[in-house]
């Protein structure tokens, strides 16, 4: 009984602790769509697409998936003709930045520091983009898309605004507690039961790969199965009750920036007719590379300062 009151107990106060970043931003992204700020923001960044080999309109999913969600991305990309090298493009460089507002406020509340979420993110993005259009000579035809977007009247009014944004936030945070509070009532039962130390140990070649102590195993599988928005209830009591320290928090965060939810994130794009083992691979091995390239940099820059100190 106390295992369901205490996995109760932290689903809520999960679902409250996100609800307050996710509530606000819906509605505000939401409403800010029927404004002219979301065109104005497209036509700037337009002028710039063809350093990745895009289009001017490919402005549209990009800004769509960065303020909402990959599903308004797609959305976008649906509406336009593009090629496949270009629809790739944007699968790969959303996959690194998406629903930036909402799972960057997830960053900050496991302590990871806003610069190293904002650079690694868009970065990721940016140089994707930039090197499988300077690689990749193909994919010049027309893509061939597996579904029609759906048609949905916009809202007449600010009232009609205000209340759709109010119905998106709002099924956003119900959304959440669905997911969050089972999961976090599982979780508590595997934690009574010792399976997350099973958990942990069975992560533990992954972990030592990527420089980061057992206790962020839980971080990193939740990361990985759920992402960045729905995992982050699991995430934030590990970092709170499992003593994750901020280093192996953020060296966790960067490998999940650049592959979480991997199994969704990838399967979602399968409807644009874009190569879909390519994406994983690229998403899977950035994710290796960068976490063992910063770890390495942050452990020789401890020895340095360690060195200096004793001298």
């Amino acid at each position: 009984m106390s295992t369901l009151k205490n996995g109760l107990k932290a689903g809520l106060r999960t679902t409250w602790t996100l609800g307050k970043i996710i509530f606000p931003i819906t509605l505000l992204v939401t409403m800010l769509q029927y404004t002219p700020v979301l065109p104005f923001i497209i036509d700037f960044i337009a002028p710039v697409m063809g350093i990745f080999g895009l289009s001017g309109d490919a402005a549209i999913p990009l800004v769509l998936g960065n303020a909402l969600n990959l599903y308004a991305g797609i959305g976008g990309i649906l509406s336009l003709e593009l090629t496949v090298k270009e629809v790739f493009i944007l699968a790969v460089m959303l996959s690194f930045s998406h629903n930036i507002f909402i799972e960057t406020g997830v960053a900050l509340k496991v302590g990871v520091k806003l610069w190293v979420v904002l650079v690694v993110r868009f970065g990721l993005a940016a140089l994707s983009g930039i090197i499988i259009n300077l690689v990749w000579k193909g994919g010049a035809e027309t893509a061939q898309y597996g579904f029609a977007p759906e048609t949905v009247a916009d809202p007449e009014g600010w009232m009609a605004i205000f209340l759709l944004g109010l119905e998106k936030a709002s099924f956003g945070i119900l959304q959440l507690a669905m997911i969050v509070i089972p999961l976090m009532l599982m979780i508590q039962i595997l934690k009574d039961k010792g399976a997350l130390q099973r958990i942990s140990n069975s992560m533990g070649p992954l972990t030592k790969l990527l420089g980061i102590q057992k206790n962020a195993s839980l971080t990193l599988a939740s990361g990985l199965v759920f992402g960045l928005a729905m995992g982050a209830g699991v995430m934030i009591q590990a970092v709170q009750e499992d003593g994750v320290s901020k280093k192996d928090a953020t060296l966790a965060f960067i490998f999940l920036v650049a592959c979480h939810a991997i199994v969704e994130d990838t399967l979602i794009f399968v409807p644009l007719g874009i190569p879909i083992w390519p994406l994983f691979i690229i998403r899977l091995v950035t994710a290796l590379v960068l976490t063992i390239i910063v770890s390495y940099l942050w452990r020789k820059a401890e020895e340095n300062r360690k060195e200096v100190v004793s001298t």
